[in-house]
């Protein structure tokens, strides 16, 4: 038998099982399933499997050499094989591979992280009040994310906002409420060819009143000096050997830097070398991103689960879910093998989520009582920073709540107010929500990600998935311009009905 064949034969077994017949028989679950890795905490005792089964994951993991699939990222081996690349973001912030090629990507980062940190103390102390970032996707992401989860609730020298959307509401109400005389501006982009930063980026310019406080960061120096008239001193570099969705550690992070400061970026970073060390010395059994990704292959090849949620029960993590949704579909959503061939059976479930409290009040009914099965990741914190101590108690006590309802259900004569129970959940504790623990929590998905794309043999580091629509995008503004016609007879009768209504 295969490997998974073994799994089915588990998962059968399993698919009825109770979280308190699980429990009933291994009393000591909540402690033997759950791990510590520096500030964050796991408990996968509400996973639907037992220890028999969860020995057939590692033996998957095994089988799959998992060790040998880090080792092998760590050093920079071309584990981007569709574009020939390596995929060298743990050298971001950390060295811990004796591989030529990793430890000189680390030196480069970290000469450029040092430059980044000059140019950050000289706008905290130059009169500048605003930024306004220029990116989309991961360029705008993972900034976002952890802009908005660390930034001081008062004392910050800087305000960072956050324009990805070509849109144009978007920016106009961003840049109204701003000075142009005391507002910086940074455009994100490796190849400095996305439409939707050129346009916003366009505009914040002629804002400004030209390019002097305009920023750049890039993979393509060049085109950004050109296309925009930044000086040299003024463009941070990226490189081709980190992936948008796992830039924000290198100069992406630029406005990280700028929202929090920068000694609590470099605690972030820090955060993140912590689980990579973790994710690339720990035995499979107690690996704590090996255990969260053979989980999500447990729930979606043997289980079946087309969705995915992620709960944060903090509000500061409000994004997280949305910065996930880029991260793991992006990476993990390919039908086709590094090999060419099909996919055998399923790849990512839809990620999707928000946060507790709010969410209760708006989708949770379908998640206790709809037909269809979510599992969730729900992340929380032990020590709140706000003066609100029973309010905090109140989000841990819903927190908890919630986790032990949706796995334990509860029986009813009235069949509307019955809960069938059996939604697995894995519950993350962060000490405190601060630089170190977010870059942990944000490396481990990281990891996830890989060892997942490990398992079903998929590349991890492209994404040639978004090209299309951009490509139909860019051949569209002609028709809409009525300079050409579109070919799609649904296309043209579209483009009928926004002439005749515009």
């Amino acid at each position: 038998m295969t490997a998974f064949e073994k799994l089915a034969a588990h998962a059968a077994r399993l698919r009825s099982a109770k979280a308190a017949d699980l429990l009933a028989a291994d009393p000591a679950r909540p402690t033997d399933l759950a791990l510590r890795v520096g500030p964050v905490y796991a408990n996968f005792a509400r996973q639907g499997y037992d220890r028999a089964a969860l020995a057939e994951l590692l033996a998957l993991g095994e089988g799959k050499q998992l060790a040998s699939a880090f080792r092998r990222l760590f050093d920079g081996d071309k584990v981007n094989v569709t574009e020939g690349r390596a995929a060298l973001h743990t050298a971001l912030r950390s060295n811990l591979s004796q591989a030529a090629v990793a430890r000189e990507a680390f030196a480069t980062a970290s000469e450029v992280r040092q430059r980044m940190g000059r140019m950050v103390a000289a706008l905290e102390t130059s009169g500048i009040t605003d930024i306004v970032s220029v990116g989309i996707g991961g360029s705008d992401l993972g900034p976002r994310l952890v802009a908005d989860a660390l930034r001081p609730v008062s004392g910050a020298r800087l305000r960072v906002h956050f324009i990805s959307n070509v849109d144009g509401a978007a920016m106009q109400r961003t840049l109204a409420g701003l000075d142009s005389a005391t507002t910086a501006g940074i455009l994100i982009s490796k190849t400095f060819g996305t439409q939707e930063t050129l346009l916003n980026g366009a505009i914040l310019r002629d804002w400004l009143g030209g390019s002097e406080r305009l920023y750049a960061v890039s993979a393509n120096p060049e085109r950004a000096a050109a296309a925009f008239d930044i000086a040299a001193e003024r463009v941070l570099p990226m490189w081709d050997w980190v992936g948008g969705r796992y830039s924000l550690w290198s100069a992406v992070g630029f406005p990280i830097a700028l929202a929090i400061g920068f000694d609590k970026f470099e605690a972030l970073l820090a955060g993140a070398a912590e689980m990579d060390a973790h994710a690339l010395d720990t035995p499979l059994a107690r690996n704590l991103p090996v255990l969260h990704a053979l989980t999500a292959v447990w729930n979606r090849n043997l289980l079946g689960h087309a969705a995915h949620g992620v709960m944060t029960y903090d509000q500061r993590l409000a994004l997280l879910p949305a910065y996930l949704q880029q991260l793991v579909m992006e990476s993990l959503g390919k039908s086709i093998k590094l090999d060419g061939t099909p996919v055998d059976g399923e790849t990512v479930p839809v990620w999707w989520g928000g946060a507790g409290t709010d969410v209760q009040h708006s989708f949770f009914q379908a998640l206790h009582q709809g037909t269809q099965i979510v599992p969730l990741d729900f992340v929380g914190t032990v020590r709140n920073d706000d003066p609100y101590a029973e309010n905090h108690l109140a989000l841990q006590s819903n927190l908890l709540a919630q986790s032990e309802a949706l796995a334990n259900g509860q029986a009813n004569a009235d069949p509307h107010r019955s809960y069938a129970g059996g939604r697995p959940g894995t519950m993350f504790l962060l000490d405190a929500l601060t630089p170190q623990s977010l870059g942990a929590l944000i490396a481990m998905y990281e990891h996830s990600v890989y060892v997942q794309s490990v398992v079903w043999g998929i590349n991890a580091f492209d994404q040639f998935g978004v090209e299309l629509g951009k490509q139909l995008a860019n051949g569209l503004l002609p028709a809409l311009k009525g300079e050409a016609q579109a070919s799609d007879p649904v296309t043209q009768a579209l483009l009928a009905e926004l002439k005749s209504r515009g």
